[in-house]
């Protein structure tokens, strides 16, 4: 049977129906799987692995949060930590400082357009929500701060519980998992029994297997391959894959199964050291005047459509809404 497929009587194949969701956002009914929602990323950092900063000023940011609708984004999410592989930490005071502007500036001239805040801070997730976000996404599914969860709770907002394993200063540098899938329900089933034991509606939770936050270039896409396996959950998931090194590497030509470079200055690595690592250098922002890298994350997102994503996180929604609009297409066909 192949992924997302069902087999008929008649030995056809066919695409599976993706099940429908609702999520309460601010007292609107969203509903999830009619069509995939697409969400804008936008980073209010300096240090951004996809936009090198580029929306760090906050009326730039404002206008890319406008502009990230234009293009047919229907939500958008705001980030003022950098996440990406040895990125570090910084303090809720100057993640505050970053995100509270925009998104006040944003709920102001987006009046309906869910927001999202995207942090692993109690603090942040608060005081953004009190100025105007909707949604609270916590890439480390409340590992790093369990008081998400009961913040979630008292303002019923919903809530993204995203896998990952490490910390972001250290997530590709220490050894993979053998079993990827393994890794991930264990990390999501531990993420969701902590949001239900704060009291977060099971309805309001959205899940992530977290595509590139501690897994190996291969892992990436055994878990694109196997989508199928989050549907023991009975929840809406979502996929991020945006501008992410796994694909940047494949759209280059580079193998699936390459041993990552010596790290310069470095001592090279063991055998196993190279199997469990990927190398630093896969990391570096992109070009940005790549023409091939939207047509990987095209091909990713499609991908994530039909496995059955009910979402999507991505930089560039103009040049994603065709394969979005296909895929969906695909899908209600297969109906």
């Amino acid at each position: 049977m192949g992924h997302g497929q069902l087999t008929t009587d008649h030995g056809q194949h066919t695409l599976f129906t993706r099940p429908e969701f609702q999520l309460d956002v601010a007292g609107r009914k969203v509903v999830m799987g009619a069509r995939t929602l697409i969400m804008g990323v936008l980073n209010v950092t300096p240090d951004s692995f996809s936009d090198g900063g580029r929306y760090f000023d906050p009326i730039r940011a404002v206008e890319r949060g406008v502009e990230l609708i234009n293009q047919g984004a229907d939500w958008i999410d705001v980030g003022g930590e950098s996440t990406s592989p040895g990125s570090q930490p910084v303090s809720a005071e100057e993640e505050l400082r970053r995100v509270l502007p925009v998104i006040h500036s944003l709920r102001r001239k987006l009046k309906s357009v869910p927001i999202s805040i995207d942090t692993t801070k109690a603090e942040v997730a608060e005081q953004a929500l009190d100025i105007g976000a909707d949604i609270l996404n916590d890439i480390s599914g409340l590992r790093f701060d369990p008081r998400l969860a009961k913040i979630a709770h008292q303002r019923g907002s919903p809530l993204i519980l995203m896998h990952t394993r490490g910390k972001p200063e250290n997530m590709q540098r220490q050894p993979f998992t053998q079993d990827i899938w393994r890794s991930i329900t264990r990390g999501l089933e531990t993420s969701i029994r902590r949001a239900l034991a704060a009291g977060v509606r099971r309805s309001q939770i959205v899940l992530d297997p977290g595509l590139g936050f501690g897994k190996s270039r291969r892992q990436n896409y055994e878990i694109l391959g196997g989508l199928e396996k989050l549907r023991r959950f009975r929840l809406p998931f979502l996929i991020g894959a945006s501008r992410k090194s796994f694909v940047r590497a494949i759209v280059a030509g580079e193998d699936l199964n390459a041993l990552p470079a010596p790290r310069p200055g470095g001592r090279a690595l063991s055998k196993a050291g190279k199997r469990g690592r990927e190398s630093d250098r896969q990391h570096e922002p992109h070009p940005q005047n790549s023409t091939l890298l939207p047509t990987g994350d095209a091909a990713v997102v499609t991908a994530a459509i039909l496995g059955g994503a009910h979402i999507v996180r991505v930089h560039d929604p103009a040049a994603i809404l065709p394969a979005v609009r296909v895929a969906d297409a695909l899908l209600a066909a297969g109906r």
